[in-house]
């Protein structure tokens, strides 16, 4: 439970460091029609979410990789 704690707030921490990506107006607008969502609103919630699972992600296998590679016995 404590690591994967840690591993949230490493991703939270990377979310507020690391902007989540701007789509433009017209993709925006398109992937709302295409997904069938209600609004602009909705997209970026799940644009955020996203963002925020594969920077978790990501320091996950970057700090597994380090801890593995020298500081594991």
């Amino acid at each position: 439970m404590l690591s994967a704690g840690s591993i949230l707030l490493l991703a939270f921490l990377s979310c507020l460091l690391l902007p989540a990506p701007n789509l433009g107006l017209t993709l925006a607008q398109r992937l709302v029609t295409q997904l069938h969502l209600v609004d602009l609103n909705q997209l970026y919630t799940l644009v955020f979410c996203l963002w925020f699972l594969l920077l978790g992600a990501v320091e996950y296998c970057i700090l597994r990789f380090i801890w593995r590679r020298w500081f594991a016995i």
